[in-house]
């Protein structure tokens, strides 16, 4: 009996107290849940409302959505418009998680600024109306998208701060390095060079950011469908500018861009990345590959040009 009970409090001495579950989160879209995942770790379990491919301009939640949001403790979104639908999401599933805006700290383009040169912005965090939302394309930026992150987990999670934040500094410093990885990439285009058409403007972030022009038919968002004299008015500039590929866009309808190439004569020059991630297995897997696969498609689409109108 003796024996019994040493053993057993050998056992309990080593075995501990179980590990703690996973915090339940979730995020907007697969972008920002990747962010999600990676200052997050093993203290995580994230969910990501718009997959990987999806388009989040044109989301329809459904019910099982709703109740990821009603056992969220913390409830991840872009903000600057981009979600147009979370709003009434979270009204309806009843969540109770805090709301963490992730673009928190972050001027948005196109938005009107006051007399000191900051956006105005709602009280939820949220910029007026005509902001452009894709503020993760300017990779600096995504700096600020991990800083708000780490802040939120580390709030919710005291005990496991410390390791929150190292892995917030870690992929920190990861992307301070693929943003001088990209200006280092497209040095060697001459500016003039540098222009690329898609068919919706969600790479204006990238454009202002690393010198690039970027021409698409549709504005921010994918929901509105341009209109015969725009259409007309880009493909005289496609002409005139002597842009020679259109790249389709992952998680939109690619007729758009198809139409844009077979009447200009421009090339197809593949797939970019800019709203969604790839699947696993796809090109595009994580934040940073996809900014990586991106700028190097685009590059080559760019050293074509260059070298047709030498």
């Amino acid at each position: 009996m003796r024996l019994f009970l040493s053993s057993l409090l050998v056992f309990l001495a080593f075995s501990g107290a179980a590990p703690a579950a996973p915090l339940p989160v979730a995020a907007s879209f697969s972008i920002l849940a990747d962010m999600v995942k990676k200052v997050g770790g093993d203290a995580v379990a994230v969910t990501s409302l718009v997959k990987p491919g999806g388009d989040a301009h044109e989301f329809e939640p459904t019910p099982e959505d709703a109740r990821v949001l009603a056992h969220a403790a913390l409830v991840f979104e872009n903000g600057l418009g981009f979600e147009g639908w979370i709003g009434r999401l979270i009204r309806a599933s009843g969540a109770k998680g805090k709301i963490i805006v992730a673009t928190s700290g972050i001027t948005p383009r196109g938005a009107k600024e006051d007399e000191d040169g900051h956006a105005h912005h709602h009280e939820d965090g949220h910029a007026h109306k005509g902001a452009d939302p894709h503020a993760w394309q300017n990779v600096a930026h995504a700096r600020i998208y991990v800083k708000n992150i780490a802040n939120a987990l580390t709030e919710a999670l005291p005990d496991k701060a410390e390791e929150i934040r190292a892995r917030a500094a870690a992929y920190d410093a990861e992307i301070e390095k693929l943003d001088s990885w990209v200006k280092r990439e497209l040095a060697s285009i001459p500016p003039e060079k540098r222009k690329i058409v898609t068919s919706h403007d969600a790479f204006g972030y990238y454009g202002a950011a690393y010198g690039v022009t970027f021409l698409a038919a549709q504005g921010v968002s994918t929901v509105a469908e341009p209109s015969a004299a725009e259409f007309a008015a880009l493909l005289r500039q496609i002409k005139a500018e002597g842009v020679a590929t259109v790249f389709l866009e992952n998680m939109t309808n690619p007729r758009l861009a198809q139409r844009l190439a077979r009447d200009s004569g421009a090339k197809i020059g593949g797939t970019l990345y800019a709203d969604a991630l790839s699947g696993p297995d796809g090109p595009a897997p994580t934040y940073v590959k996809m900014i990586e696969y991106n700028t190097r498609l685009m590059k080559k689409a760019m050293e074509k040009q260059q070298k047709q109108t030498e």
